[in-house]
């Protein structure tokens, strides 16, 4: 072997292909220019985008080119063949220290990191004591006897045994209802009880269709956070066939789930099953809870999902939140206020509220 070859090895040698220095992924805007594909590093003081530091990297470190999608889910359907030199990257870059093409970071705008994933999908009542800080009345004997009723049975939440009784999910429209991190929520007129729920997502890494308890995790890609944004001042449909609050009016408002600002890759967060999450109001905690409250835990809400319909790569589920909602408080949001939702490890969703009159504006 030449000089040159003895070089070019022991390069790609020095630059491992191995998790060793944590990142996050992100689609973000500079000076209007994207959307495109970036890496965060060291703690997100460092933002590149993947396109310019796979080049650098390639060519500094004498490396096979390796080719990457544009599109956040085209790169979480490639992630197993690509990762390896996202690594490489991060481990070259934090050997070098922060590269000139680094992003400042008050000149990124960040977008919602999938547009659009296939499915939105998000569970309801999944922390217990949100369930039982809603306060509502268990249905009538009449309603149950029936078969039908739409009360929802807070008393009920004790008694869950998540490995027996199934989740309760919903949909959301990922084209309608998925907006940017620092979008505004417009409230229509009239809509006075629009209120906040902070939730961990996960992202979906694989096509699966009948997940079991052991496999569930590896269908995962990783983990980000969604505003579920809830209307409840929905219309209650008082008719004896389907009596109850409307969740479709109230769950799948347009605008109605922020998303972002980053997605995590599961490696770089094991603890995923007990990270901290805080929603404030104007700065004003409201919730805080933590990931280990969740009722249904990851496995359950997967298999449950997966043996219902098939989950594809970037597709995103909304695990639940945490008791404080404003429902819980009879607090509701107005224009003006801003929501921040922060989860350990992951960061920090920020959306402003404004009225409709604004919208277009």
């Amino acid at each position: 072997m030449n000089a040159i070859l003895m070089l070019s090895a022991a390069l790609m040698a020095a630059v491992p292909e191995t998790p060793e220095t944590p990142f996050k992924l992100a689609t973000i805007e500079v000076g209007g220019k994207g959307p495109v594909l970036a890496m965060l590093l060291d703690q997100d003081r460092v933002i590149v985008e993947i396109a310019t530091a796979n080049a650098y990297v390639t060519r500094a470190a004498k490396l096979k080119a390796v080719k990457f999608p544009g599109e956040m889910r085209d790169l979480i359907e490639q992630y197993p063949s690509v990762r390896g030199r996202l690594y490489q990257i991060a481990n070259y870059l934090k050997r070098e220290g922060k590269p000139a093409f680094a992003h400042e970071s008050t000149k990124v705008k960040y977008l919602a990191p999938v547009k659009y994933p296939w499915n939105l999908l998000a569970a309801a009542a999944n922390y217990r004591a949100h369930a039982e800080g809603m306060g509502a009345r268990p249905m009538s004997a009449a309603a149950a006897k029936g078969g039908g009723g739409g009360g929802f049975n807070a008393a009920a939440a004790a008694l869950i045994d998540p490995d027996r009784d199934a989740p309760i999910f919903f949909a959301k429209s990922p084209r309608s209802c998925i907006i940017d991190p620092g979008s505004p929520y417009f409230i229509a007129e009239g809509r006075g009880r629009v209120d906040w729920e902070g939730e961990m997502a996960i992202v979906m890494g694989k096509t699966s269709y009948q997940l079991t308890k052991e496999n569930s995790h590896d269908a995962v890609f990783g983990y980000s956070i969604l505003f579920d944004l809830s209307d409840r001042g929905g219309r209650r449909r008082e008719q004896n066939m389907f009596p109850g609050a409307n969740w479709f009016e109230g769950k799948s408002t347009d605008r109605g789930a922020p998303f972002g600002p980053v997605i995590v890759p599961k490696e770089f967060l094991p603890n995923y099953d007990r990270l901290k999450i805080v929603t404030r109001v104007n700065g004003v905690v409201k919730q805080d809870g933590t990931t280990a409250e969740l009722l249904w835990k990851e496995h359950h809400m997967l298999m449950y999902l997966t043996s219902i319909l098939t989950l594809y790569p970037g597709d995103v589920i909304a695990t639940g939140t945490p008791s404080g909602t404003g429902m819980e408080r009879q607090e509701f949001l107005k224009a003006g206020d801003m929501v921040t939702i922060e989860i350990e490890g992951i960061g920090k969703l920020e959306t402003p509220f404004q009225s409709a009159a604004q919208r277009g504006k």
